[in-house]
């Protein structure tokens, strides 16, 4: 009775053991997925910071216009 016990217990050991691995894998995957979304933000707000420098270099070189009393 004790070598199905430890048989018993044995396979429930390998079972958790094979959800662990699945969560695992299930975490690394969504780990990926998230630094591809922070990529992608980091590469659209630099091309927004550069636009918006390039626009705001644009206006400090045009002519202030008159105020609104001339």
């Amino acid at each position: 009775m004790s070598d199905l016990n430890s048989s018993i217990h044995l396979i429930e050991l390998e079972h958790r053991i094979a959800e662990q691995e699945k969560t695992i894998a299930d975490l690394s995957e969504m780990v990926v997925e998230q630094w591809k979304k922070i990529d992608m933000l980091e590469r659209r707000l630099g091309a927004l910071r550069e636009e918006f420098e390039a626009s705001s270099a644009s206006r400090s070189q045009a002519p202030e216009p008159p105020p609104p009393h001339y």
